[in-house]
This record gives structure tokens, C-alpha cells and sequence, in this order.
């Protein structure tokens, strides 16, 4: 989900003055400086939306980030595991009731469900209804920024979920809770309304639902119910791999070179789970009233236009049948070539399932066994070479999720590398706008950001090459295209959303440092090679004969374009790069020496 947001304060350098007295003054001078640009950013922050007053307070400052490395302060993840753990034995000794209930969230399917699998079994061994349960939270939506196209699909799904259920003769309730802390007391209260003494729910790795979940769990108990929550959106749940020294991965090869060997020396994590039986009988005239409710309407600010719903309707069809359709196809059709073909927008290449994940119509591990069962040429002498591009592409979901739980600050508005805080970034309105609306002069960039604003999806090659782009050649804060993104996208997912922003604007997981910048007229000839992508999403441009589409002002002579009124480009790219230089340099302190050296894509 969207990153907790919190207002950046005047967080100054965590090193100490040393050496001669002119160094000591010099680093005095830098600290003090810092904190003046860091007080001066928080109040444009503020004013640029960046940061969710309504709901989160003050951002740490990196003393707390380096509180939470260091073991101080617990992990939102442990609170949890804590809390399961210590009120184990008092939960397996209430007795079953007289029903058992199931909290969907993001895991809206019966296929390979691990705690509606549990719940199921649970239910049955006493002859008991499974009931389930969909809450519907105006606030939490808004908290997490989560877009009107994500909403809406979450809400078709429910549709298909519903009816599949019913057929099963289990009710799915779902009701709305206006305000976000009445959710527990709420679903507790039916609990008791239903006489369940057991529920079961999925773990979701973001800060506020961790420590929910361990309120959830303590609450529970006081009530007389057992509330279980489990593992099921990763295939290597967070924390079970760790290096030679103990420590969490912070960098994606060789973290991904351990979970294969994980998942290969443990194939359990890939057997699927059973979809529920049927309940008994009676449960249909016991629930009549739940399973003749309709579903609630979308909340009025995250609702779509008839238009635009069946638009969205029509390219992404919502339940879990979809879902097994598209990576059935893409399996067969396209798994083979994925590696060669995912970088290039304008082939129909990709899986096209980040929504049915981000949404949890799919399970992950699901897609990770059904792409090692095709790849019928793998070694099991060798686990790195059973996994194929696109499996190694499902694990970064994995990973995202690992440092969600083990860098928990990410999900407060701060960089995975806490040291970047101190950039002075741009808040210009008119620029942002452009980029928003695709209407930048950089073709590759504007025909991205259409699609975005079109399918509510954009192609992963495309979003590095619109982020660098931002957050580099603009200077503007990154964390406003985080967020423009989780407002747009129908598979917006926080941890991967935000893991992607910190590759492209260098302040995430990668050891690539913050001279990487991309060279959006090179990317566009590189993976756009035709044009073909460009011309399709920026109509004005289809006049544009050759490579001078990639950069018409620039390559062509401009007539084309500037007939069609397709703009200039907004920055010279060269002038943007050494900018971000710069100030990336000032920023962590580290002069203005060198500002043309470093890695030009």
C-alpha cells in the first residue's frame, strides 16, 4: 500500500565534527545549513500535498532510523510475531463456537489461500459455517492513497467473489466503517454476533496494518476469540533469509540467489492450498440477510465516472478466473521469450498480472509453479537455473516486502537510505503538472505518462524512464510521483510502488549510487526503437518519420511537431543532469567536485 506519510523535519547529518578546527567549523557550517534547507523543504512539503497531515504525525528524524537498524526500537513485524507468540497456548485452548470467520483484504480469491484454507478446515472439523468478511474503509483508502481504479476492481472482484461463495452456500459480508480505527471493534463485534471464537486473516506487511494486526490479536483474546494471522502474499515470508553474518539482505542478487535456494530446498512454499468446502446446509437460511445485502458503492472520492469504469472494466476484468486465464496465456504463449522481449513497451510482452497480485486474485506462488512446471529444460542440480527472468521478476515483490518489514521507515515518507533526506528538492507546480499530463516535450516520458492516465497501468521499463526522469532531470521530489502513482494505478502495490521510486531516484535498495541517471532520449531509442509506443500515445508525433520521433526537436528539424502542437522540451537534459549532480552531491555533503562523471543511460 501507499507509504505512510510524514513530514520531513530538519534532519541534519549524523556525523560528528573532527579533526582541525577549520573542519570541525566547516562541517558546523554544512549541519547548520542543513537544517535551515531541511526546515524550508518541510514547509513546501507540507504545501505540496507530499505529506498526509490528516493522518500521520511528524516524520522521524534519522536518529530513529538508525534506532530501528540498530535494534532499539522493535519491528512493527516483531510486535507481531510477539503478540502471536505469546498469547499462543491461550488461543489454542478456546474451543471452537459456532462459527468461524475469514478476513479478506488483499487476498481476494479461494484458490491458494492460506488462512481461508485454515479457516475452511477449522469450520469443518466441527461441522460449522465459515463465514467471511470484507471491510470497506473510506479513511484507510484515503490514508494509503489507493486509487478510484484500484477501488473499483477491488470492488468487481468482491462481485465475483460474492457469487462464487454463495454457490458454497458461505456469505460474504461487506459493509463500509467510516472512520478506520472502528474496523476492529467492528469485525470483533460480528465475531460475537455470528458466535465465532476463531478468525483467520492474511499478513499485510505495511507499518499501520502489522500494528493492527497485533491489536487485532490481543483484543481478540480478551474477547474470548483466537485470531490467527498468516503468511500468504509472499512465496519466503520476511525474515527467514538472512546473510552469513545474520544480517537482512539490503541488496536483491544475492538476496534473490538465497530465496531460490530456499524455494528449492523447501518446495512446501509452492504447494497450493485447498479452496474452501461447502458449508453446511443451514447456512444459507442462518445467513439469509448477509447473502441477499448488496454490495456497498465505492466511497464518493475514490469513485470512477460511468465512462471511465467501463473503460477500466473492459481491459482489466476483475475475479480470480481472470486471473488464471492471463497467466495461462501468458505461460503458454509468451513465458519463453519474456526475457528477451519484457523491456520493449510496444510489444505485448509482459504478463499483464500486477493487478491481479497487487489485488490478491492471484497468489504469487501460484505464477512462481506454474512457470517452473513450463520450464521443462530447468536442472534441479543447479536451483539458480530453475528460475527463469519472469520468476526472478515475482521474486522483487518478495523482496520489497522483505524491506518493508526490516527498513519499516520507508513507509514513513523516508528514503531507504535515510542520509538522502537532506536533498533540496523542487516543488514547482507547473512542471509536475506537465509531467502529469504527459506534456513534458520528451516523447518517451509524455507517451508513458498517457498510458498511465489511460489504462491506469504503465509498462515497468516506462516507469524507471518517467521516475529518473522526475526526480532527476526535474529535481522535483520524488515522493510526489509516488504518489501520483498509487492515485493512478489500478495494481498499485506500496511496497513495490515505492521500491521502484527509490531505484530511480537513488535513494532505495541499490548499489548503483545517485549518478545513475537515465537518458530519456537514449532509453526511448533503445526500447522504443520504431517509435512504435511514442506514436501510439502521442498522436501528434505519428506524422514523425523515423528516429527523429524519439526526440523531434533535437534529431528533426521540429515542423512536424511543432505543427501538431506537440511541445519543446521543458529541460535540456544535459543542464537537468548536472543539476541533480549537484545538488545529489550537496546534499550528502559531499562538495561539487566531478559533477560530469557518473553513469549516463
Amino acid at each position: 500500500m501507499p507509504p505512510k506519510r510524514k513530514i520531513v523535519r530538519a534532519a541534519t547529518s549524523p556525523v560528528r565534527p573532527e579533526g582541525s578546527p577549520a573542519r570541525r567549523q566547516r562541517t558546523l557550517d554544512h549541519e547548520a545549513d542543513t537544517e535551515r534547507k531541511s526546515q524550508d523543504q518541510a514547509e513546501e512539503e507540507e504545501q505540496s500535498g507530499v505529506i498526509q497531515r490528516d493522518f500521520y504525525p511528524p516524520e522521524m528524524s534519522n536518529e530513529r532510523c538508525k534506532r530501528y537498524l540498530n535494534g532499539d526500537l522493535p519491528l512493527p513485524i516483531d510486535v507481531l510475531r510477539k503478540a502471536l507468540a505469546e498469547t499462543k497456548t491461550q488461543r489454542e485452548q478456546i474451543q471452537i463456537g459456532d462459527a468461524v470467520v475469514h478476513w479478506f483484504k488483499r487476498d481476494l480469491r479461494q484458490t491458494n489461500n492460506r488462512a481461508l484454507e485454515r479457516a475452511s478446515v477449522k469450520a469443518k472439523s466441527q461441522g460449522v459455517p465459515l463465514v467471511c468478511i470484507f471491510i470497506i474503509s473510506p479513511q484507510d483508502y484515503q490514508a494509503h492513497i489507493t486509487s478510484a481504479a484500484r477501488v473499483d476492481f477491488e470492488l468487481r472482484t468482491l462481485e465475483v467473489l460474492k457469487e462464487d461463495l454463495k454457490e458454497k452456500g458461505i456469505p460474504l459480508y461487506v459493509t463500509t466503517i467510516e472512520q478506520r480505527k472502528d474496523v476492529l471493534g467492528h469485525i470483533l463485534t460480528k465475531c460475537a454476533e455470528w458466535g465465532a471464537k476463531h478468525l483467520f486473516c492474511n499478513m499485510e506487511y505495511e507499518v499501520d496494518e502489522l500494528r493492527r494486526e497485533a491489536r487485532l490479536v490481543k483484543r481478540g483474546l480478551e474477547k474470548g476469540i483466537a485470531v490467527e494471522v498468516l503468511h500468504d502474499d509472499v512465496v519466503v515470508p520476511p525474515g527467514i533469509l538472512r546473510t552469513g553474518a545474520g544480517k537482512h539482505y539490503s541488496v536483491y542478487s544475492p538476496w534473490f540467489r538465497a530465496w531460490t535456494k530456499y524455494v528449492h530446498d523447501h518446495p512446501h512454499v509452492l504447494e497450493p492450498s485447498e479452496p474452501p468446502t461447502r458449508n453446511p446446509d443451514s447456512a444459507v437460511e442462518r445467513f439469509r440477510e448477509i447473502f441477499s445485502m448488496p454490495l456497498p458503492s465505492a466511497p464518493p472520492n475514490k469513485t470512477l465516472p460511468d465512462a471511465q469504469r467501463d473503460h477500466l472494466s473492459h481491459l482489466w476484468p476483475a475475479g480470480e478466473h481472470e486471473a488464471m486465464l492471463r497467466l495461462e496465456r501468458f505461460v503458454e504463449q509468451k513465458l519463453g521469450k519474456y526475457k528477451e522481449t519484457r523491456n520493449f513497451p510496444a510489444e505485448n510482452s509482459t504478463a499483464m498480472l500486477s493487478v491481479h497480485f497487487s489485488a490478491g486474485t492471484l497468489a504469487a506462488r501460484t505464477a512462481v509453479r506454474m512457470a517452473l512446471t513450463a520450464n521443462k529444460s530447468s536442472s534441479s542440480k543447479d536451483p539458480p537455473n530453475l528460475f527463469g527472468g519472469w520468476v526472478s521478476e515475482l521474486a522483487w515483490r518478495d523482496f520489497y516486502k522483505h524491506v518493508l518489514c526490516h527498513w519499516p521507515y520507508v513507509c514513513m515518507s523516508k528514503p531507504f537510505k535515510y542520509e538522502y533526506s537532506d536533498i533540496r528538492w523542487d516543488y514547482h507546480q507547473e512542471k509536475f503538472t506537465r509531467w502529469c499530463e504527459g506534456k513534458t516535450g520528451f516523447p518517451i516520458v509524455d507517451a508513458a505518462m498517457r498510458q498511465l492516465n489511460s489504462m491506469a497501468w504503465m509498462h515497468n521499463r516506462c516507469r524507471m524512464i518517467v521516475a529518473s526522469f522526475l526526480a532527476k532531470d526535474l529535481l522535483i521530489d520524488w515522493r510526489l510521483g509516488e504518489k501520483y502513482f498509487m492515485e493512478r494505478l489500478i495494481d498499485g502495490d506500496f511496497a513495490s510502488n515505492n521500491g521502484g521510486w527509490g531505484f530511480s531516484a537513488s535513494t532505495g535498495v541499490d548499489p548503483q549510487p545517485y549518478f545513475r541517471i537515465f537518458n530519456p532520449f537514449l532509453q526511448s531509442e533503445k526500447f522504443d526503437e520504431r517509435g512504435e509506443y511514442i506514436r501510439k500515445w502521442v498522436p501528434k508525433l505519428a506524422g514523425v518519420e523515423g528516429k527523429a520521433v524519439h526526440d523531434p526537436y533535437g534529431r528533426g528539424k521540429g515542423k512536424e511537431a511543432e505543427e501538431a502542437g506537440y511541445p519543446r522540451p521543458m529541460v535540456e537534459h544535459k543542464f537537468g543532469r548536472e543539476r541533480a549532480l549537484e545538488r545529489y552531491k550537496e546534499g550528502l555533503g559531499r562538495g561539487t567536485a566531478n559533477v560530469g562523471g557518473g553513469v549516463h543511460n
